[in-house]
Order: structure tokens, then C-alpha cells, then sequence
């Protein structure tokens, strides 16, 4: 049995991965999603990783998982408690000093989203269109908003944790293109990203599927 600390993007709370962590806990794992203190403005990036430190308490067997922005925190957590392996769903990759707002432009985000369709502000379009609605509404309603400070802050570590590091990209993600995503696993991390199905809120479109590959990953790590 392993831990999985599920780690959310920007706005976004604990609940959109209780369907996952659900599925996790079917397959005899322990599995916990944080509630980060995003609408805090006094909350920086050592808050964010402070606030995931409390929560795994004494558990141990950890496998970090973050989504978007979180991938900003998760590695951080990585630096501080022993983790058997982190995945970065549909993740952020920062480099050192970089600044969540400096990785859409360095991380060549804005570039290969340039001549994409514009979805204008229709969030369930570009972030959620494979969701049920009912849930895509619930997740909107349960967003605390989401404060500029983390992203002003340089991205502190030296270098990426030493830990085994696996990105999953979502195929249908409109928010993070494939060929993106698959470039930024490449370019940042050395790695080849895996691949599902489902919208840049699969947690919320297709828990089964992403619980089943993050209990494979962890299989493979072992």
C-alpha cells in the first residue's frame, strides 16, 4: 500500500480529486487531496508546500501527484519528505528561479498556444468539456479564486528533487496542447511523457482511468 498526496491546480480545492483518490482507495491504497491556501494572499510557495507537509502528517510510502500549477509544489514536497515517485498530471515543470508567471512564455507555453482556437472565457470549453456537467458546475462553485503571490515567486530549488519523476499528459487538453506537453516532458524533465485520454480536468472526466495508470506507475517503480 502506498500513500498518494494529490496536489490541485490554480482555483482549484481537494474535491475535484476525491474521485480519483476514491479509486485509489478501492485498489487498498491510502490517498489524500489538499486543500492548498490559493485564495490566501499572504500565501507563497513555502506556505503551498507547508500546508501538503501537515497533511501527510507521519504517512509514509509517498507518491506525490500535482496537476497544472501544482507541479510548482509538488517537487518542493519531494525536497523535503522521501517519495518513492511524483507524477505531474497535465503539470507545470518549473526551473530553478523561474516564476510561475515567466513559465508561460520560457517554457514556450504562449508560443505553441499562439494560433490555437480561442475559447475566449468559456472555462468549461477550454478546460472541462469532456466533465459532467453537474461536477464541472460543483468544481466552478467550490473555486476560492486564486492569488498572484505564488506566481510572482522565483521556483526556489537548485535543481529537479531526486526522485522518479513520470508526466502524464491528457491528449484532449485544450489548456495544455499534447505536442506541448510532450515537448515540455522532453525538454524539461529528459523524459517521454505517457498519455490518456480526457479534457485538462480528467480527474474529474476519467478518475478510474487515471487511478488505474497512477497504481501502474507505482507497480513499475517498485
Amino acid at each position: 500500500m502506498a500513500t498518494y498526496v494529490l496536489i490541485p491546480g490554480a482555483d482549484d480545492t481537494a474535491w475535484s480529486w476525491s474521485f480519483v483518490a476514491a479509486e485509489l482507495r478501492e485498489r487498498g491504497h491510502d490517498a489524500i487531496a489538499v486543500d492548498l491556501p490559493c485564495g490566501d494572499d499572504s500565501a507563497g510557495l513555502t506556505e503551498y508546500t507547508d500546508t501538503v507537509i501537515a497533511a501527510i502528517g507521519d504517512r509514509t510510502d509517498l507518491v506525490v501527484v500535482a496537476h497544472s500549477l501544482g507541479g510548482f509544489t509538488a517537487p518542493l514536497v519531494c525536497a523535503r519528505v522521501p517519495a518513492q515517485l511524483l507524477v505531474l498530471a497535465a503539470g507545470m515543470v518549473p526551473r530553478p528561479g523561474e516564476t510561475a508567471n515567466e513559465w508561460w512564455t520560457t517554457s514556450g507555453y504562449v508560443e505553441a498556444t499562439r494560433d490555437g482556437p480561442d475559447h475566449g472565457d468559456d472555462t468549461i470549453a477550454l478546460f472541462m468539456h469532456d466533465v459532467a456537467p453537474d461536477r464541472a458546475a460543483e468544481m466552478l462553485a467550490r473555486g476560492p479564486g486564486q492569488s498572484g503571490t505564488p506566481m510572482g515567486e522565483p521556483w526556489p530549488l537548485d535543481a529537479w528533487p531526486d526522485v522518479p519523476t513520470r508526466y502524464l499528459l491528457f491528449r484532449d487538453d485544450r489548456f495544455f496542447p499534447a505536442e506541448f506537453a510532450r515537448r515540455l516532458a522532453r525538454e524539461r524533465l529528459g523524459i517521454v511523457a505517457d498519455e490518456i485520454d480526457g479534457s485538462h480536468c480528467a480527474y474529474l472526466s476519467r478518475p478510474e482511468e487515471l487511478a488505474a495508470r497512477l497504481d501502474a506507475y507505482l507497480v513499475q517503480a517498485r
